[in-house]
């Protein structure tokens, strides 16, 4: 079990900043928003509220980091997000933050 201190720095470093894992889903395909809630527990192993991550989609594509597009599923559409050149720069610097906040922590 891990200590309170371990379980806070988890939330922190995920639920709490959920824009990069959104954006790195978005790099490998476009997605739905109804579906990001199950493939962030499946590729990353944590829970997120539905609504969190509508509002998280939402406001990246409202700063040009993710994309639309509606594509027909079936008989209905469904609005697809992709990430743009601006959100694969913004997810670089993300990568880049975390990994210098470990290489000054190791």
């Amino acid at each position: 079990m891990d200590s309170r201190e371990i379980q806070r720095l988890k939330s922190k470093t995920s639920v709490e900043i959920l824009w990069p894992y959104i954006l790195a889903l978005t790099k490998k395909e476009p997605v739905y928003a109804y579906e990001i809630r199950e493939l962030i527990k499946g590729r990353f192993g944590f829970d997120v509220g539905n609504v969190t991550s509508y509002m998280v989609l939402y406001k990246l594509e409202s700063s040009g980091l993710v994309k639309t597009e509606w594509k027909n599923v079936g008989n209905r559409q469904r609005k697809y997000y992709t990430i743009t050149k601006t959100g694969k720069e913004e997810l670089k610097n993300a990568v880049d933050v975390l990994k210098d906040t470990v290489k000054k922590l190791s």
